[in-house]
C-alpha cells in the first residue's frame, strides 16, 4: 500500500507493482496444474501470509481445480510451495 501511494505521487501505475507473494501464487498454480492436469490459466490459488517457509499459506481449499487432490496430499503440497523458493536458491 505505501509503495502504491508513492507510485501514484510519481504518476506511475500502481497496478504494475508485483510483490513477492506473486511468486508463491505462480508456484502454487503450477503445482496444482501438475497434479490435476487442469489448464494453469484456470487455476488461481490465493496465497496469504509471508514469503518464507511456514509463513506461506496457499489456500488450496478455495480453488475448484484443487478439489480433486486427495486431502492427504495437501500437507505435502503446502510444504512444496513453502520450500520452493529455498529449493531454487539451493539449486
Amino acid at each position: 500500500p505505501a509503495m502504491c501511494e508513492l507510485y501514484k505521487q510519481w504518476g506511475l501505475d500502481p497496478g504494475k507493482i508485483c510483490g513477492v507473494t506473486t511468486l508463491d501464487i505462480v508456484r502454487a498454480n503450477k503445482f496444482v496444474h501438475e497434479l490435476t492436469g487442469v489448464d494453469v490459466d484456470e487455476i488461481d490459488v490465493p496465497v496469504v501470509g509471508g514469503h518464507a517457509g511456514a509463513t506461506i499459506l496457499p489456500l488450496f481449499s478455495q480453488v475448484p481445480a484443487a478439489r480433486s487432490i486427495p486431502s492427504d496430499q495437501i500437507p505435502a503440497l503446502d510444504k512444496h510451495v513453502q520450500d520452493a523458493g529455498t529449493d531454487v536458491v539451493n539449486a
